[in-house]
């Protein structure tokens, strides 16, 4: 496992005029974000005052930033926290940032590429496979073993 930046919200604008933020959340709702002290923007590092629901999402304040005009400078600025900063997660769950370009076998032993995404279109998790010669193809999670270092897919949905 990679400690890689994981985005849990992003800042969508300002909300009124004392520096609070309305956020767009990429985590499992307002109380999850709780858990965290502080976020990285970048090389910066923005500490949590208060957060609660809001339109859209979340509206958070944060020590830094005082006044509507630095909150509006954050639109469009990804929260982030390292990957070992996310709750331990039972067998079976996996982080999407855990999945990302891990390389990929068919049940064959074939060279599959690498997963570039995780999509869900509301049936579960579908992983896009980018294979060595660039061309992409899409599974079912259901029809991968995830390991630690490789993910296996059954030869069944290789394309």
């Amino acid at each position: 496992m990679h400690d890689r930046p994981v985005t849990l919200a992003a800042v969508i604008g300002a909300h009124g005029v004392t520096g609070e933020v309305r956020l767009k959340l990429f985590a499992q709702g307002v109380e999850s974000l709780k858990h965290y002290k502080s976020f990285a923007i970048g090389d910066r590092v923005l500490t949590l005052k208060t957060i609660r629901p809001g339109p859209n999402g979340a509206v958070a304040r944060f020590a830094e930033i005082g006044d509507r005009t630095a909150a509006e400078a954050l639109r469009g600025t990804a929260l982030t926290v390292a990957r070992s900063a996310l709750p331990p997660l039972a067998e079976g769950e996996y982080y999407h940032v855990d999945l990302i370009d891990l390389p990929c076998v068919s049940s064959e032993g074939e060279d599959l590429g690498k997963i570039v995404a995780v999509e869900n279109f509301g049936a579960g998790d579908i992983l896009e496979i980018e294979r060595p010669d660039t061309k992409r193809f899409m599974v079912p999670i259901k029809a991968v073993d995830i390991g630690e270092d490789k993910a296996v897919i059954d030869a069944l949905f290789i394309v």
